[in-house]
């Protein structure tokens, strides 16, 4: 009659899992997503800049992107890893495009796009400007004059305005090798008057991205606020919340973080300024900052500096940017609470995958070193196993002679433990370990660019995504795709049956129950990790091929546990 329960028990709690998971990995867990990231688009403008009168664009129609591109004079952007260009009406940095990632993974495809002008579809752009008293200042439609035909890492580009009433305006653009750009603000007072002055820096968007915003991966605003990273605000908070999020802070930065870019502001960093994230009317989105107003005298001039990033947060990138002064740059990464750990384990991979060539193989030599580092562990844990076999008779003894005295039960079981030297939960310490390095695993994997789009072998091209091929649909031979819980792979499979034969290995539990779900549990974990990305169950099956082979060797050494499984 145990036996029976203990099945069914088994039965319902693999069900509870199995139809459970899905929740609950979508908001702890999220699967991997497709390697395209788009927004939905729309019509952008700048909201109201800090203490100013809206400078909106007039309102229009969703249109093409290469007509209005083609509509204001420009200056184009040229990088090795930028290309775009500035739109002199209003001096915005609002045509930015990424030739070096493709939106997925065909040969074909389209370069991501991070900035869109006012009026297309995936509006996105940047700029710089002036909030004062007593002059007249440039606007969304103020037409600037350049000097410098392109802009470029050796070429920079100067904007000017002139008000006609005795102040001018001044940006120059410079831009690194990477992705970011800075714009030194000039004002020059030449009126008979005084004027107050502060210069501005924003960042607008239209829409929310598909990556979700998640408990294990931010997506929405963020910055460095007072030497701490913010990750408190998401748009769904700028939804239903207050429409204005606002910070104060000495050096930090202020934008948008998306699972792979980011597009973000750099004030002064020995200004102090006053931060925003805003939301305007649909899903228009903002982040902007601005710092403390000079007074100019007549004849007088002021001058600061800001940069602006806008493109692919990778990570030796921005740990270089952090290193040249701008604060915790790496954390536009969401490392986590386990920072410390993920970044060594991404360090390892990253530096195999550059020697090796190949990612997948990358990940599974990784794995050969977790191995190599938590043998003497896997060694304690089948000693440990070996001398709990050896006690077995005797616990059966105890669990017939108390079995109507629990109490008496469980503190002669303490003591014999003690007496022959047992710890019944040092089996169970590899365990503990090997999560930390799962979890850090799925992080790099999820959230680490450089893993983007890294093929292994045949049909795994993007060991970032999920396995393509499902038998229920025979590999794609059959017109439908099967629901996430049910899509199961071939790398799920091997999993499964990797798993089926480690536990095989394994002494069998005296326990009925647990044997239940010891038989059930690699079926189980097939399910769970099949919509994973692909490059983790690469490391689990190797994982499992190397626990067989340490099993087959220790068994060796341990004559008793090697008997025991047998039996």
């Amino acid at each position: 009659m145990d036996d029976k329960k203990n099945i069914i028990l088994a039965v319902l709690l693999t069900a509870a899992i199995l139809f459970g998971w899905p929740y609950i990995a979508d908001h702890f867990f999220p699967a991997a997503n497709p390697p395209a990231t788009k927004i939905e688009g729309g019509n952008a403008q700048p909201l109201p800049k800090p203490g100013a009168d809206p400078t909106a664009d007039s309102p229009s129609a969703i249109r093409d992107r290469n007509l209005v591109l083609q509509e204001s004079p420009r200056v184009p952007i040229r990088t090795p890893k930028l290309t775009g260009s500035i739109n002199l009406k209003g001096a915005r940095i609002d045509d930015i495009v990424l030739p070096t990632y493709g939106e997925t993974i065909a040969k074909n495809a389209p370069a991501v796009r991070l900035y869109s002008p006012s009026g297309t579809k995936d509006a996105a752009f940047a700029g710089f400007g002036w909030q004062g008293e007593g002059l007249k200042l440039p606007d969304a439609n103020s037409v600037w004059t350049a000097e410098g035909s392109e802009l470029t890492p050796t070429s920079p580009v100067t904007l000017r305005w002139n008000n006609g009433a005795g102040q001018s305006f001044e940006i120059r653009f410079t831009v690194d090798q990477n992705y970011m750009i800075t714009a030194q603000q000039k004002v020059s007072n030449s009126g008979a008057g005084v004027v107050s002055v502060k210069p501005y820096g924003y960042v607008s968007r239209m829409g929310i991205p598909h990556d979700p915003d998640t408990w294990t991966i931010h997506i929405g605003p963020m910055g460095v606020f007072n030497g701490a990273a913010n990750y408190d605000v998401n748009y769904q908070d700028l939804d239903e919340g207050p429409s204005t999020q606002s910070f104060q802070s000495t050096g930090g930065w202020l934008g948008f973080t998306d699972k792979y870019w980011l597009s973000a502001l750099v004030p002064d960093q020995n200004a102090a300024f006053s931060g925003q994230f805003r939301k305007g009317g649909g899903t228009q989105y903002q982040a902007d900052y601005s710092l403390q107003p000079t007074v100019l005298a007549s004849g007088k001039a002021i001058t600061q500096t800001a940069r602006l990033f806008v493109g692919a947060k990778e990570v030796k990138t921005l740990e270089a940017y952090q290193d040249a002064g701008v604060p915790l740059f790496d954390r536009a990464i969401d490392w986590g609470w386990f920072y410390w750990f993920e970044k060594p384990i991404f360090a390892l991979l990253h530096w195999l995958f550059e020697h090796i060539g190949n990612f997948g193989v990358a990940i599974i030599c990784l794995t050969f070193v977790v191995r190599a580092l938590m043998f003497p562990v896997a060694q304690r844990q089948f000693a440990s196993m070996a001398a709990m076999r050896a006690v077995q008779p005797k616990m059966k003894a105890l669990q017939e002679q108390y079995k109507d005295d629990k109490p008496k039960l469980q503190q002669e079981m303490m003591a014999l433990y003690k007496r022959e030297k047992v710890n019944p939960l040092a089996g169970c310490l590899p365990i503990f370990i090997q999560i930390p390095i799962f979890f850090a695993l799925y992080k790099v994997l999820q959230l680490t660019i450089e893993m983007r789009h890294q093929p292994f072998v045949l049909w795994i091209q993007d060991l970032s995504a999920p396995d393509p091929l499902h038998i229920l649909n025979l590999f794609g031979l059959l017109p439908f795709t099967p629901p996430s819980f049910l899509a199961i792979g071939v790398l799920a499979l091997l999993l499964g049956i990797s798993m089926w034969l480690q536990f095989k290995l394994n002494p069998a539990q005296m326990d009925p129950m647990q044997q239940q779900i010891f038989s059930i549990m690699p079926w189980m974990m097939m399910f769970i990790m099949a919509p994973f990305a692909a490059g983790l169950l690469v490391y689990w099956i190797t994982n499992n091929c190397l626990s067989m082979l340490q099993q087959w060797w220790l068994y060796k050494r341990h004559p008793v546990l090697s008997a025991a499984a047998v039996k």
